[in-house]
C-alpha cells in the first residue's frame, strides 16, 4: 500500500500542533494552584478535587467512547475538534466560576471528559498513517502529548502570579488546536468500524498480547501521573532546604516543566529505536531507567540541588519513552477498526489507576515522606516489566 508521504508528516505535523494544545488543559489547576491558593481561601479537600477530577473526568469519557466505539465509527478528526473546542470553554469557565466551587470542580471534571476524544483518538489518527514506523509515530505523538501537559507549568512560570493569563491561553490555544486538526487526513491504514461492538473489549482479556501490554501500562502508570502531578511540590520541599521558598517555588516550577517535557523528547527517539529493536524491548529498558532514576531521586531529595535535578530529570526522561509502545503493541496486535477503542480502553484503565495514585500521593508523603513515595513509585515499573517479559516469550 503506498502512501503519500508529503501528505502523511503535514498531516501528522497538524496532529501534533493539536495534540500539545489540547493537551494544555489538563494540568491547568495544579500549575495555577498556588497563585488561586493565595487569592482564594480553598481547603485542601477542594485543591485535591480541583486535580483529580480531571482524571475522573477522563475516565469516564474514555470509557464511554470505548463501549460505544467511538473513535472507530466516527471521522477521528471531527471527534477530536469537538471534545477540544468544548473543553476549551469548559476551561475558560473557570475565570468566571468560583476557584474551589463545586461549578468549578465539576467544569474539570467535563474538560477531563473531553480530553478522552484528544489523546486516545489523536493515537487513533496516528497509527492509521503506518504499521512499520508505528513506534515513532505514536512515540511522537506521545511526545506532543507530554509537551502539552508540561505547557501549564510554563505558562504559570510566565504568567507570574497572574493565574487568568495562563488560563486564557491555554483555553485558546486548545480551540486552536481542535480546528487545526480538521485539516490532518486519514491515513492508508485507518478503518473504520461500520456499528458499536461492545463485544471487542472482550480482545482486552481474551488476546493474551493484548493483555500483557495492558499489564505494562498499568505498571508504567503506578508511576507517571503521580510524579508528574506532584514532582514540582516535592522539588519545592527539597529545594527549600537551599533557598528561600519563593525562590523554591519559581525553581520547582520551571524544573517540573523540564522534567515533563524530556520525556516528551525521549519518546520520539524511543520511538525510532522501537521500530527497529522491539518496542517491548525498548519499553523494558524504558521502564528499568525510570525505576532506578526513582529509587535516585529518593536518595538525593533534600540534598545538593544540581544532583536533585539531574537525577528528576534522568527520571522524567525515561518515565514516558514506553506509553507509546503499549500502545503501539495494542493497535498492532488488535483488528484496525477497532485499534482505536481498544487503545481508548487501555488509557481508561491506566488513569483509573491513577486517580488513586495522584490521591494517595501526597497523603503518602506526610507519613513517610516524598523520598519514601519516590521509592513506592518505582514498583510499578518493576512490574511492567514482568508483563513485558511475558509478552516477548509469546
Amino acid at each position: 500500500m503506498q502512501t503519500d508521504f508529503s501528505g502523511k508528516w503535514r498531516s501528522l505535523s497538524l496532529l501534533m500542533i493539536a495534540e500539545v494544545a489540547g493537551m494544555g488543559l489538563w494540568f491547568m489547576s495544579a500549575a495555577i494552584l498556588p497563585d488561586l491558593t493565595r487569592e482564594f481561601n480553598i481547603s485542601d479537600t477542594r485543591q485535591a478535587a480541583l486535580s483529580s477530577a480531571v482524571q475522573i473526568g477522563f475516565v469516564t469519557g474514555a470509557l464511554v467512547s470505548a463501549f460505544l466505539g467511538l473513535a472507530d465509527r466516527i471521522d477521528p478528526r471531527r471527534f477530536f475538534a469537538f471534545c477540544a473546542i468544548t473543553a476549551a470553554g469548559f476551561n475558560a469557565s473557570l475565570l468566571v466560576l468560583e476557584p474551589g466551587g463545586t461549578a468549578s470542580i465539576l467544569a474539570r471534571f467535563a474538560t477531563g471528559a473531553l480530553l478522552a476524544g484528544v489523546y486516545p483518538v489523536g493515537m487513533k489518527i496516528a497509527v492509521g498513517w503506518g504499521k512499520e514506523d508505528r513506534g515513532l509515530l505514536v512515540g511522537t505523538l506521545v511526545g506532543a502529548l507530554t509537551l502539552g501537559s508540561a505547557a501549564p507549568h510554563f505558562l504559570a512560570l510566565l504568567g507570574g502570579t497572574d493565574w487568568r493569563w495562563s488560563l486564557s491561553v491555554a483555553s485558546i490555544a486548545s480551540a486552536a488546536g481542535g480546528v487545526l486538526c480538521l485539516f490532518a487526513g486519514l491515513g492508508p491504514f485507518h478503518a473504520r468500524a461500520p456499528r458499536m461492538q461492545v463485544k471487542a473489549i472482550l480482545l482486552a482479556w481474551t488476546n493474551r498480547k493484548i493483555r500483557y501490554a495492558y499489564a505494562g501500562y498499568l505498571g508504567h502508570m503506578w508511576e507517571l501521573y503521580a510524579m508528574w502531578a506532584w514532582i514540582g511540590v516535592a522539588l519545592t520541599v527539597s529545594f527549600a532546604a537551599h533557598m528561600p521558598d519563593t525562590e523554591a517555588v519559581s525553581l520547582s516550577r520551571l524544573i517540573a516543566f523540564l522534567v515533563i517535557a524530556a520525556g516528551g523528547v525521549a519518546s520520539v527517539g524511543a520511538g525510532l529505536l522501537a521500530d527497529r529493536v522491539g518496542k517491548a524491548n525498548i519499553a523494558i529498558l524504558a521502564m528499568a531507567i525510570s525505576g532506578s532514576a526513582a529509587i535516585a531521586s529518593a536518595l538525593t531529595f533534600g540534598g545538593p540541588i544540581w544532583l536533585t535535578v539531574l537525577c528528576v530529570l534522568i527520571w522524567g526522561a525515561a518515565i514516558l519513552p514506553d506509553s507509546a509502545q503499549f500502545s503501539a503493541l495494542v493497535a498492532d496486535h488488535a483488528p484496525p477498526e477497532l485499534a482505536g477503542s481498544l487503545m481508548t480502553f487501555q488509557t481508561a484503565l491506566g488513569f483509573a489507576l491513577t486517580f488513586f495514585t495522584v490521591q494517595l500521593t501526597p497523603l503518602g508523603a506526610e507519613i513517610i515522606g516524598w523520598p519514601g513515595m519516590f521509592a513506592l513509585m518505582a514498583i510499578g515499573p518493576a512490574l511492567g516489566i514482568v508483563g513485558m517479559v511475558r509478552l516477548k516469550r509469546l
